[in-house]
């Protein structure tokens, strides 16, 4: 998927050089099996407290910084806002932000997704922006996020990094995601109830029958072959979803629907040349039918980013946000 295309550069991060290319190592190691929900649920995810690296211009009503904690080992950088003024009792309101694909070699802590954010951190909202693995700064390795749990791990370590702080009620913690971290937001709310409130916009929602045989985008040019061979890896493994769909079942969250904790909202326009309006529309099935509440909003003509509804779109998260949390 393409990245947002609203980017605001913070000037003054200086930032180490991009995260080496994908390592034969790391690539064999892989194992869709390790993707299965249950697998997810057994693991532990602690963070760690956030370490301050860099502390940047204020927001309009909140503080930001650059920061990091650790997943599996790694040190994971974050851009983190906090409200100013006096929290309410229990803490702030929190949102883990889960971007979509960016190229992680050009991906920066600082850019893409800002104006995004910076509407959650204007409501009174803790935000925190995950690098996933390989990107920009953090260590590890950018496998991809739909046949190696890498950035799952990150964005559940982010989770229980701001569940050790302070100044978060960590019974008041939601996610929001685009495209991929749609992805990845799903994934989250069903391994872990704790994520009370999620917001996906043109995510990748659908299964993994729907993912292999029902989607037409072209893979990015930057990602690697040898990243995208995981799934034919996986395939040769495991058979394919109509072949084996029990296994492709225990990978998927939209099997897992029933345990989720609380509503989702979902976002998409019809114009969206990156994700198809189906997985939105078969996942808003999907959950009336397992019966948990859904907001399914559809934008004639809109783009992958909503770039034509772009106000009415995060007034409708913002406020879905305040009203559940």
């Amino acid at each position: 998927m393409k990245s947002c295309v609203l980017t605001v550069v913070l000037l003054g991060h200086v930032l180490s050089p991009p995260a080496l290319a994908q390592s034969a190592a790391a690539l064999a190691r892989v194992d869709a099996a390790d993707l299965s929900i249950a697998r997810a649920r057994a693991k532990a995810y602690p963070g760690s407290s956030l370490k301050v690296v860099r502390t940047l211009n204020n927001g309009v009503n909140y503080s930001r910084q650059v920061v990091s904690y650790q997943s599996d080992g790694l040190t994971i950088y974050a851009l983190l806002t906090v409200p100013t003024g006096t929290a309410p009792k229990g803490g702030w309101p929190a949102i883990v932000f889960n971007h979509g694909y960016i190229p992680p070699k050009v991906y920066r802590t600082t850019e893409r997704y800002a104006a995004y954010q910076d509407a959650f951190a204007r409501a009174g909202f803790v935000t925190l922006k995950s690098d996933y693995r390989g990107h920009g700064s953090s260590q590890g390795e950018a496998l991809g996020a739909y046949y190696t749990p890498g950035y799952t791990t990150d964005v559940m370590n982010a989770l229980g990094s701001l569940k050790k702080d302070s100044r978060v009620n960590g019974a008041r913690i939601g996610m929001w995601g685009h495209s991929m971290g749609g992805f990845l937001t799903l994934r989250a709310m069903v391994i872990d109830r704790s994520v009370k409130v999620g917001v996906i916009w043109a995510g990748v929602v659908g299964n993994y029958d729907q993912m292999m045989n029902s989607w037409n985008n072209r893979p990015p040019a930057t990602i690697p072959q040898r990243v995208l061979n995981l799934r034919r890896q996986a395939v040769a493994k495991y058979g394919t979803p109509d072949k084996n769909p029990t296994f492709w079942n225990s990978l998927s969250a939209n099997s897992f629907l029933k345990d989720l904790a609380g509503p989702v909202q979902l976002h998409i326009g019809t114009a969206d040349a990156e994700v198809p309006v189906a997985f939105h529309d078969s996942l808003a099935q999907q959950l009336r039918t397992a019966g948990k509440p859904v907001q399914h909003y559809v934008y004639p003509g809109d783009d992958h980013n909503l770039s034509r509804n772009l106000g009415v779109a995060l007034q409708r998260s913002v406020a879905f946000f305040r009203a559940r949390l």
